[in-house]
């Protein structure tokens, strides 16, 4: 179904998309200032200068993401309405925290503190590969207090463009689905956090039964408030790790995930893959949002040294090389196929009929 939209809103789109991509270029500009006045870099955190040519081509590819995005809301993929949806209230309350939290994050990234937990935090049952403060944040993922930032820090690092990635998921993984009865499609979104993917999916699936798996119960938390405020089924949410999803084989008709396998070890992306493929139903599809690569864009390859370097990111390096979509055929999976949109890559995968 393709929707026509009134220009006039097209044009509030674009200015809503061009006041993010403006607040997140001034915050990152003015706290970089600021924190290196007071904090001088150390040799681990300086950075490779990016050209004034890649800076171009990067704000390009924001542009064309965000032209997408109002794309495919016009086709009928998605409500219009869904790209109106900012959590304004939430974000202005969180905004101050995010710069009181600063220092903390500049000291804890000086003094290369990684697993850097309050006492009173409990860390018992995860791998030791979570218990790392990813992106130097405060408390890793393991409190309240830091899912309560997460979505505004995420929106300022990715200039105001981190929805539209995540909605990117959506146009494939609703093509894919496209033959199975609506009020049938059981889709797992794993690695969930805060809900944002969830919520997306709800508007474009809004029949499909939703499930949500993360080993962060306070980004769980969080999910669930967001969640609770839309209307009808609230999505299954479970705490458990991706490498052992509980549920049964051959049970979904989807799979999604965002931004998590930058953030796993070589061995531990495998065995993920491995078990979605398990949980797929025969011609079932996953679909991967993640970071490019450097084999995709070797010019760009100083840009994602740069992010290894500024944020805690300890497998990141690995992923800028490593070949996932080998490790989704190692998996089982055929018909892959990749895309990219702005600083992300996508992968669909689909598993064989049999």
């Amino acid at each position: 179904m393709v929707t026509t939209a009134d220009p006039l809103t097209k044009m509030a789109y674009q200015a809503l998309q061009r006041s993010k991509s403006y607040f997140g270029t001034t915050h990152k500009l003015l706290s970089s200032r600021l924190l290196q006045a007071l904090y001088p870099p150390p040799e681990h955190l300086q950075t490779h200068a990016i050209d004034a040519e890649v800076v171009g081509e990067l704000y390009q590819w924001l542009e064309a993401i965000q032209e997408q995005d109002w794309a495919d809301g016009e086709a009928g993929v998605y409500p219009i309405s869904l790209l109106f949806q900012e959590p304004w209230g939430e974000f202005l309350h969180t905004y101050p925290l995010v710069w009181l939290d600063l220092p903390r994050i500049w000291e804890r990234a000086h003094q290369r503190r990684y697993q850097d937990f309050p006492p009173d935090l409990d860390t018992t049952g995860y791998p030791e590969y979570y218990l790392q403060n990813f992106h130097h944040q405060t408390d890793g993922y393991l409190s309240d207090y830091s899912a309560q930032l997460y979505d505004l820090q995420v929106e300022i690092l990715f200039n105001g463009a981190a929805d539209a990635m995540r909605r990117r998921i959506l146009a494939p993984l609703k093509r894919a689905l496209g033959s199975v009865v609506a009020s049938r499609q059981r889709i797992l979104d794993v690695a969930c956090g805060t809900g944002r993917t969830l919520k997306f999916l709800r508007s474009t699936f809004p029949s499909a039964q939703l499930f949500g798996l993360d080993l962060s119960a306070p980004y769980l938390r969080k999910a669930t408030q967001l969640l609770t405020q839309i209307p009808g089924e609230l999505p299954q949410l479970v705490q458990a790790n991706a490498e052992e999803l509980p549920y049964q084989d051959n049970y979904f008709h989807a799979l999604t995930s965002v931004f998590l396998f930058h953030e796993l070890p070589p061995p531990v992306r495998q065995r993920v893959i491995e078990e979605c493929y398990r949980v797929i139903q025969p011609g079932g599809v996953l679909v991967l949002c993640d970071s490019i690569q450097a084999a995709d864009f070797p010019h760009l390859t100083p840009v994602m040294e740069n992010f290894s370097r500024m944020f805690h990111e300890p497998y990141y390096r690995h992923y800028m090389y490593d070949d996932l979509e080998g490790h989704l055929v190692q998996g089982g999976f055929v018909d892959i196929h990749t895309t990219y949109h702005f600083m992300s890559k996508y992968w669909v995968a689909h598993k064989p009929h049999f």
